[in-house]
């Protein structure tokens, strides 16, 4: 059943089953700010957006039953991972004939019916949301945003605003891009992904093919050039396209010279022939050079001065999970980071390696999901090269996919040099309890559990 915009205003309560999840989150967050009665389940494993969710006020049980259900209860939104036949509260609702939607659907509504902007891509989306929705507010346009992850400025990962403004996160996972009509697209690379959904990476990069055909003509797509997928798909674009990239040739070319000093960033951009100067951030990474350019971008290209484009990227300290720093145990700096594809993990390292020269890199890497590490096997194999010593977890399965196949043993033996497999998170812990000094970084690694290695470092 479909549930239009002008449809969601009049109801007043609305329930979440898997409520926990980042974009369950958000979209809770909106909706409840929206002034509907929110409530929602979901499994009594901790994350970190059960800190969100009782800091928004709203209240979820731990488990699913069929009575969890209100009795006035007027929507459920579920998420992608629950259907009747693995979940007793969506069995109850479609029993109870009440309006099931997924968070995708519910939030697609609320975007087209904004003058939305869709951050996507497959790396960096989360961080070029973030700093895009926080500018926007920053400058006083007061946008409602949905982001991936915890951005510790909005105190939780969505911001709602009065604006006419939208920015959302835009996953193509399922293709989930096709439910969106936005007006403004920022690109930033097509790397393959997700192969236990798109078989190809034809049909991976098909999708965003078709997403960038729908932008409107009157309005524009920034696009990053330095990658080739990217740049091959915004020849789709019907509208205006704003690159960018290192060359001369784009229009927002970021100059060489990046440099790193006492933990901020700067960086130097030139649009055409004029030169727009310094830019410094905390973020760091060559990765987050490019990120922050696709942001000023599409900043300036909607008319927001330079200058205060400017002072607010300088305030902007980064989302939950990307070279988040958890603490020291022992001297050693721990790090929390989200890296689950070969590409991404290649940027953060190098960033690390760049930022701690003279300290030795530990990297506890957990891989995500069984059908991505067996396509990408090689890929991942090769993408240690700035760490010292890597620790390979178990596999973090999907509940969608089918077990086995490939084994964080194997690539632990295919990366071969410094590096070891452990059995779990506290044999991780273990090892690391004994082998950490001051001189070291440790790095948590992966879009599974492995920052609970911190947590059981500290206990």
């Amino acid at each position: 059943m479909q549930v239009r915009e002008k449809q969601l205003k009049p109801l007043r309560n609305i329930y979440f089953i898997g409520i926990k999840g980042v974009g369950m989150t958000a979209l809770a967050q909106i909706l409840s700010a929206q002034g509907k009665k929110v409530s929602g389940s979901d499994t009594p494993e901790k994350f970190f957006t059960d800190k969100v969710l009782k800091r928004a006020k709203i209240p979820f049980v731990e488990g699913f039953a069929a009575i969890n259900i209100p009795a006035d209860a007027e929507l459920i939104i579920r998420s992608g991972a629950y259907t009747a036949e693995n979940n007793a509260e969506v069995a109850e609702a479609i029993k109870r004939e009440l309006p099931i939607l997924t968070q995708a659907e519910v939030l697609a509504e609320l975007f087209n019916d904004k003058y939305g902007i869709a951050v996507c891509g497959s790396h960096g989306k989360t961080t070029t949301s973030a700093l895009l929705a926080f500018i926007l507010w920053q400058t006083g346009l007061d946008p409602t945003a949905a982001i991936g992850s915890a951005v510790p400025q909005f105190s939780g990962n969505a911001l709602v605003g009065k604006g006419k403004i939208m920015v959302i996160e835009a996953d193509e996972y399922q293709n989930k891009l096709k439910l969106y009509q936005p007006k403004i697209v920022v690109l930033n690379n097509i790397d393959y992904d997700h192969p236990d959904f798109f078989k190809t990476p034809r049909a991976y990069r098909q999708a965003f093919v078709d997403f960038v055909k729908k932008i409107p003509r009157d309005c524009f797509t920034v696009v990053n050039f330095n990658n080739q997928e990217a740049k091959l798909a915004a020849k789709n674009c019907r509208t205006r396209v704003f690159s960018y990239g290192y060359t001369t040739l784009d229009k927002y070319r970021i100059l060489p010279d990046i440099v790193l000093k006492n933990g901020w960033q700067y960086f130097y951009l030139q649009k055409g022939k004029q030169d727009l100067g310094e830019f410094k951030m905390q973020i760091i990474g060559r990765h987050n050079v490019e990120n922050a350019t696709a942001v000023i971008a599409t900043c300036l290209e909607l008319k927001i001065s330079l200058a205060k484009v400017k002072r607010a990227l300088a305030k902007f300290k980064g989302t939950a999970r990307r070279m988040e720093i958890l603490g020291k145990y022992k001297g050693a700096l721990f790090i929390d980071d989200y890296a689950h594809h070969p590409t991404e993990i290649q940027a953060t390292l190098l960033a690390l390696r760049q930022q701690y020269q003279r300290q030795r890199i530990i990297c506890a890497f957990m891989p995500h999901t069984y059908t991505r590490t067996k396509a990408l096997f090689d890929d991942f194999a090769k993408s240690f090269i700035n760490a010292d010593e890597i620790i390979i977890l178990p596999i973090y399965g999907s509940a969608r996919e089918k077990q086995g196949g490939v084994s964080s043993e194997e690539l632990a033996k295919k990366i071969g040099k410094n590096t070891l497999y452990a059995s779990s998170i506290q044999s991780c812990a273990a090892y690391l309890k004994q082998r950490v000094t001051k001189k070291n970084i440790v790095v948590l690694m992966g879009a599974g559990d492995a920052f609970r290695v911190w947590h059981n470092l500290k206990q």
